[in-house]
This record gives structure tokens, sequence and C-alpha cells, in this order.
């Protein structure tokens, strides 16, 4: 029998966590579930924690080769056969009633993609907060591509609405040929929900917290370089021409643009002052002076130190 829900969960060298988040899938109630683990290439014990559990609930499939979220994700996408698919990161958890919740929500208004708040668990002192204000969500009845695009600007907040975690009809992913972008290590997420809302894909919104994102100090997508943000822009590139856009979409996309060129800037500047290069620093301020309003108060007083002179000291006093 189908089952509701396949939930698709990308692992490397989570053999910590990965029992957690395969117990919390499978105690999802009023819902069937299958778990899809794909290992990417673990060099620790996370296969055979996952092949612990009954093989008729958690199917598990080894990577041949490292792929990236992206990848391993798509991996699990070619074999799952729910009617639901659910992403779930193997060190987060979900909340017992979340599927069931966000299904019937989602089949009462007809739509494809559901998406709900977040629980931030910060791993080393067990600190518990929500990442999005319910009144914040509770303004969108449904998520449009525009507002999408508008929430995901870097920088400007702590999170972003690129670090929810849809559920999708599977139906309407494989009619639409969804993937992810295998290149991209952080930002896949974001471009796999606004192609799919790029085409034509409706998105209701719950308010209430399902999911619990776990903050460790290791993790990928705390830690924003250089190459990340050029791989970020080189896919939304591709996502402008592959999709068209309506003119809100078009406005939120150009303003989305213009803060990774800033990332781009910032991150440049900061490599540039490690490598103890000062005027090449300059030089990308020069460029790019919003840039440096992004720097923390201990690099902009080494670059007043230094004399830069691309940046008024109020817009250094702001970034402290």
């Amino acid at each position: 029998m189908q089952p509701d829900v396949s939930f698709v969960i990308a692992a490397f060298n989570a053999e910590r966590s990965i029992a957690r988040a395969i117990e919390s899938a499978l105690a999802q109630r009023d819902v069937t579930v299958e778990v899809v683990v794909v290992d990417d290439c673990s060099t620790d014990r996370t296969v055979e924690v996952a092949r612990s559990f009954p093989a008729e609930l958690v199917r598990v499939v080894e990577l041949e080769k490292n792929r990236g979220p992206g990848g391993a994700r798509n991996a699990g996408l070619e074999i799952a056969r729910g009617r639901w698919i659910a992403v779930l990161d193997s060190d987060d958890v979900v909340y017992p009633d979340r599927l069931a919740r966000m299904i019937r929500r989602a089949e009462t208004a007809d739509a494809q993609i559901a998406v709900d708040n977040l629980g931030v668990v910060q791993e080393t002192s067990g600190t518990k907060t929500i990442m999005f204000a319910p009144a914040q969500l509770a303004k969108f009845s449904e998520l449009r591509l525009a507002d999408f695009i508008g929430a995901n600007m870097l920088f400007e907040e702590t999170f972003s609405f690129g670090y929810m975690k849809p559920i999708f009809e599977r139906r309407f992913i494989e009619r639409n040929a969804l993937r992810y972008i295998e290149t991209l290590r952080i930002g896949e997420d974001y471009v796999f929900l606004a192609s799919a809302l790029a085409r034509g894909g409706r998105c209701i919104v719950v308010p209430e917290p399902g999911y619990a994102y776990h903050i460790r100090s290791s993790s990928i997508s705390r830690v924003l370089k250089l190459d990340h943000v050029e791989a970020m822009m080189a896919a939304d590139e591709a996502f402008v021409r592959d999709h068209p856009l309506d003119p809100a979409a078009q406005a939120a996309q150009a303003r989305r643009v213009r803060s990774l060129e800033e990332a781009k800037s910032f991150l440049t500047i900061v490599q540039h002052l490690k490598q103890h290069a000062p005027l090449k620093a300059m030089k990308t301020a020069l460029r790019d002076p919003m840039a440096v309003r992004h720097l923390r108060m201990p690099i902009a007083a080494r670059l007043r130190r230094l004399g830069t002179p691309f940046c008024s000291r109020k817009t250094l006093q702001q970034t402290g």
C-alpha cells in the first residue's frame, strides 16, 4: 500500500543523530510513513545505525560517491513512494502531529506544497526558541513566489524562509521534473522551493512549529563562504533563465541579486584582510561600499586603523 509520506533523509557522518531523526519520522500520528535514508559516503556508523530499523519501514541507500545534500536528496526522490515528500535533515526532528496537520491543510486548500514554522534548538546549551514569530507567518495564508524571494535576502535576518522544510505532493514534483541542484552545498532548499512556486505550485503556510532545527557549531549552513555565494549566484541566474517571473517576483529577485552581490563583496573583503592584503580589501570596498556595513566591529576598527576612505564613521558605527 502506498504510504502517505516519504521522509527523505540525506545523511553524512550522522551516527550520533540519525536514529533520533528516524524515530521522529516513524512517530508521526494519523499518517502512514516510509523513511528513505540516503547515505552520502559516510565514514562512521551511519549506515549501521540506519539499518538497525525494520527494513519495511526504513530503506537505506548507499551512494557510490559523495554527491552532497542535493544529490543525496535526489537519490531519495527517485525511490520515494509516498503521496507526499518530506525532507528531514539527519540532525533534526519532526514533531508527532506535523505531517497529519500539514497534509490536511494542504489538501483542504488544494495546495501542492505546505510550509510551517520551526523550533530552533541550540545543541550546546539546549536553548529552544521559535524561528519565525507566528504572527509573521500568519500574514501569509499562501506563500507566493515574490514573498518567498523577498524573504531570502542575505544578512538581513538571522533566519530566512529558505530554512523552511516544505512538504511536497510527489505527483507535482514528478510532473514538473523537480530536482535539487547538486552543485549547491548551501541554498539548495531555496532553489527547489522557488522552482516549485515558479511552476505554479500552491503553498499554504502553517504558523505553528512542526520541525525542530538543531544548530551545531560545525553545521555547514551556519558558515557562509565565498564559493557558496558564487554558487548561489550561478543558481539564481539559471533560475531566472528557466522561469518566467511576474513583475512582483522580478522586483524581489532584483533585490536578492543585489544582496548576493553585496555578500560576495563582503566576503571578498574579509578574505583579503585575512590574507593581509588591505589594498585589495580597499579596492573591493570602493567598488561596493554598502558591503562594508556588514563588517563587525573588530574588522571595521582594523579598517579604520588602515586609513580606509571608503565608508563613513556612521557606517562603521552601525556595523557593531
